[in-house]
């Protein structure tokens, strides 16, 4: 099940929190880059970053996430997270189709990851979403910049 989050209430949050971590953790794995912000996020830090959350519910836990930011015509995603424990399961694939289904008016979709997550490339690519340039932003370490038109 999906639905949209209440991300400034402490508990939806503090549930984000509780699986993006280990999500993360395996992209820095991935990429061989530890110091990936969104492993330093806490509840408040996820309350005011002023993204729309929805989550995937799988047995009434929360399983995956994802965020973004709408500037008027551009969908800009800001976070996919599956828990691990349900990685290769379509969860990321579901968030982004109804993301993208849900908001209306779109000119188009854009995204980042980090150039060594193939899995996550895979997915934005599979979806639409074309390869715009890969950007070095920190010492050895590249993200690949997607835009898809809607």
């Amino acid at each position: 099940m999906i639905r949209r989050m209440e991300i400034q209430n402490e508990a939806e949050a503090a549930e984000v929190l509780r699986i993006q971590i280990p999500s993360y953790q395996v992209e820095a794995e991935l990429i061989g880059f530890a110091d990936l912000p969104p492993l330093k996020d806490t509840v408040a830090s996820l309350q005011a970053c002023g993204e729309t959350f929805y989550g995937y519910w799988v047995d009434g836990e929360l399983a995956g996430a994802i965020s973004y930011k709408r500037e008027e015509d551009v969908l800009d995603i800001h976070r996919m997270i599956v828990h691990p424990a349900h990685f290769r399961k379509g969860i990321a694939s579901q968030l982004v189709q109804y993301v993208l289904g849900q908001e209306q008016g779109l000119e188009k979709a854009i995204v980042a990851t980090g150039a060594k997550n193939e899995p996550a490339k895979t997915l934005y690519l599979r979806h639409g979403f074309e390869v715009l340039q890969d950007q070095e932003v920190a010492p050895g370490v590249c993200i690949t910049l997607f835009e898809k038109t809607v």
